[in-house]
């Protein structure tokens, strides 16, 4: 890893042209990692996993940075507790969804 940052930091410095082979060393790690030199650089000082192919796949720079979708999820009261499903109540009960009341809102 070491290695493939000081690779990064000359080309950086001396240009891709100025270095002999810096272009299949890139290519390369395109192949290999999914990542340019450069993105390497980034996720190390970052502490991310980044990398110009997400990018161009329309996905964010940084997989950390990916938002997260939440699933659907509904709560309803039972009896002393609380009780989740990732439907609508399959049991047809009664009771009222968490939350579609206003007791507990803050004023």
């Amino acid at each position: 890893m070491r290695v493939l940052a000081i690779l990064a930091v000359l080309g950086f410095l001396a240009g891709c042209s100025a270095v002999p082979g810096f272009a299949q060393v890139q290519g390369a790690s395109v192949i290999g990692t999914d990542k340019t030199l450069e993105d390497h650089v980034i996720s190390l000082a970052s502490g991310k996993n980044c990398s110009t192919i997400r990018k161009q796949k329309g996905l964010t720079y940084c997989e950390e940075d990916e938002p997260k979708i939440t699933p659907n999820i509904y709560c309803y009261k039972t009896l002393a507790k609380v009780t989740c499903y990732d439907r609508p109540n399959p049991y047809g009960g009664r009771q009222k969804k968490m939350g579609e009341d206003n007791v507990n809102v803050a004023r």
